[in-house]
């Protein structure tokens, strides 16, 4: 069974902090909180380690990882940073915003999935930040959940999905923002948000000036190649079909339930409805992000054949919402009871 040690999310004592380092300074796994999910972590430089973090996950090897830093300063080392971006990161750091920058150090190609480019982040969370310093080295880190599943929110979403396959998880309870770091590639101009997150596009905007938003980045489609983490393949899913509706959500329901279905309704932002199961998300859109993840876990824990989930605003942190939603419903998406039912019949 994993070891699983529970640590105060802001003053962890120093001698979990000093296990854990030594778990990956010796080439083992440690999943540890972020302000945004739980990292699957393994030392960077390291790269039998690395690639342990791919058989865990089931990740595609075409998929890159984060490489997570306890400073500027670790990050100048790895990767050619441009000035704009140094000047963001001097105000952003440590928090929540990745930068795809050409890499610098031999950083082993498992972990830049081939490509010369490298994802830096400096998360804002002690854990996670005494976790890099105490290992003496940059870690590597994608969310810590199968391929494919909802990202984890807590500890036990780690050992619900990986189990033994890590070899020590952090407990430090909800994480605060519950969806991943927005990442912006600045290696062109002008830089392109390849994820959205909680780093908003306005707040982009107004330390970076024109961010370029291509479609895959508001979850409309795949892109081609995984410059970044979130950019290709299927994510964040239930197991239980997920549709996103934008009419009715009660003539949604009774049209599923015409079919014979039981259903369940992700309830955002007080748009919800009488279903076989009601989950209550969140009344604002920082709380519905918080609480995403955990919902869409719970979807299939109450046992029905489809799960319906409102729209929201695309502002502010609802750009992520929503990128994280279409992933998750596989893109099905309903404006009318005729789509939704057309879709229910496939």
């Amino acid at each position: 069974m994993v070891k699983i040690v529970r640590v105060d999310p802001l003053n962890p004592r120093d001698e979990d902090i000093a296990e854990a380092a030594a778990v990956i300074r010796s080439g083992g796994l440690v999943a540890f909180p972020t302000e945004t999910v739980y990292g699957l972590g393994a030392d960077a430089f390291n790269a039998e380690a690395s690639a342990r973090i791919f058989k865990a996950k089931g990740r595609p090897a075409d998929n890159p990882l984060i490489v997570h830093v306890s400073s500027l300063d670790m990050a100048l080392e790895l990767g050619d940073m441009p000035e704009k971006a140094v000047e963001v990161a001097k105000k952003a750091w440590p928090g929540p915003i990745t930068f795809v920058v050409k890499k610098k150090a031999d950083l082993p190609a498992v972990v830049t999935a081939g490509r010369p480019t490298v994802a830096l982040r400096c998360p804002a969370h002690p854990v996670a930040l005494k976790l890099i310093e105490a290992a003496g080295t940059p870690i590597a880190a994608p969310s810590a959940n199968k391929a494919g599943r909802p990202s984890p929110t807590e500890a036990s979403h780690v050992a619900e999905d990986l189990g033994d396959s890590v070899d020590l998880i952090l407990d430090a309870g909800r994480t605060f923002f519950g969806v991943e770091s927005t990442i912006v590639d600045v290696t062109r101009e002008p830089p392109v948000l390849l994820r959205p997150g909680p780093f908003t596009v306005e707040e982009l905007k107004s330390l970076l000036g024109e961010v370029e938003i291509p479609p895959f980045a508001r979850g409309l489609g795949e892109a081609d190649v995984a410059l970044a983490p979130g950019m290709k393949y299927r994510h964040y899913a239930p197991e239980t079909p997920l549709i996103l509706v934008d009419f009715d959500l009660a003539s949604a329901v009774r049209a599923a339930r015409e079919l014979g279905l039981r259903v369940a309704v992700l309830c955002l932002a007080g748009r919800c409805a009488d279903a076989d199961a009601a989950i209550n998300v969140g009344s604002d859109l920082y709380e519905i992000a918080k609480n995403l993840y955990d919902a869409l876990r719970r979807v299939d824990k109450v046992k029905v054949d489809v799960a319906l989930a409102p729209t929201v605003p695309e502002r502010g942190i609802g750009l992520a919402i929503m990128n994280r939603l279409r992933k998750a419903s596989g893109f099905k998406f309903a404006a009318t009871e005729e789509e939704l039912r057309r879709l229910l019949r496939v």
